[in-house]
């Protein structure tokens, strides 16, 4: 049995290798971080120094996915035509970019319908993806479940299903499943996990996921607030989020902890989820 594949966040603002490192050091195999300023602007310029010197780094520590997460102000179900356009250009440039690191994952938040109604937002999300999604690319785009606050876009599994039908490169899209998102949406992971899985295949398909973000949440069921906890610090709870880890649908995949963390806390979560996910 593989062991468990388990990173955080972490800033890039040192380069790909600092990263790499720096998840090694907490005890992680895999890492996420922004691929621009959360909230916007240009992304700092790729030194193929860093990246030639990361993919060595990686593979002698038989690393072999991350997870780019689009800045926050990408919205490609927005009303306003300048937010579309920014989505798209934003879009198109980090998937460019993301091929300097073949083969790796990019995750997005479907974005906010904005009161136009869910399904204008589903259809403007999957035209922005057939703008500029592309037969070669290597990169897995990842629609992110939300946990549906205001007019979010993505707060069941019938509105990413819809998404993904109407993408035509569809070969090329994922989902990314954040554990505080589908909690605080109405899915019960903790007393049901079997349950919203089947549910998420019926509706998905268990192939579809490529990544889980773990998170507890400071919310009951169904809330849809969308406000992070620690693993074990809110109301899933340690033992159903190592459940998680250990479900045999979702154990080869890699987790990302999006939990509020300096170094030291990540490291201890990560090390008290490898002990139960080794026992």
């Amino acid at each position: 049995m593989p062991g468990l594949t388990i990173g955080c966040h972490l800033s890039s603002a040192k380069g790909y290798l600092h990263m790499a490192k720096t998840a090694v050091s907490i005890g992680a195999s895999t890492f996420q971080f922004f691929t621009r300023n959360p909230r916007g602007g240009k992304a700092k310029a790729l030194d193929p120094e860093d990246i030639a010197a990361f993919h060595a780094y990686a593979e002698e520590q038989g690393m072999t996915v991350f997870l780019a997460h689009a800045s926050y102000t990408l919205n490609p179900a927005a009303a306003d035509a300048r937010v579309q356009e920014f989505a798209r250009e934003t879009f198109a440039d980090d998937l460019a970019r993301m091929e300097a690191t073949p083969g790796q994952l990019y995750n997005f938040h479907p974005g906010s319908h904005v009161k136009q109604g869910v399904s204008v937002g589903i259809e403007k999300i999957a035209a922005v993806l057939n703008e500029v999604l592309r037969p070669e690319q290597t990169t897995t785009v990842l629609l992110e479940t939300m946990a549906g606050k205001g007019t979010e876009v993505g707060r069941s599994f019938e509105e990413l299903a819809a998404i993904i039908e109407r993408t035509e490169l569809s070969d090329h899209v994922g989902v990314c499943l954040d554990t505080c998102h589908v909690w605080d949406a109405g899915y019960d992971i903790a007393g049901d996990l079997d349950g919203v899985l089947e549910t998420f295949d019926r509706t998905v398909g268990l192939d579809r996921l490529k990544a889980v973000h773990l998170n507890d949440s400071l919310n009951p069921c169904g809330a849809r607030k969308d406000r992070h906890a620690c693993i074990g610090e809110g109301h899933i709870g340690f033992e159903a989020l190592s459940a998680v880890t250990r479900h045999p649908a979702l154990r080869g995949l890699p987790f990302f902890l999006e939990t509020p963390n300096e170094l030291p806390g990540y490291a201890e979560e990560i090390a008290r989820l490898r002990e139960a996910f080794d026992e």
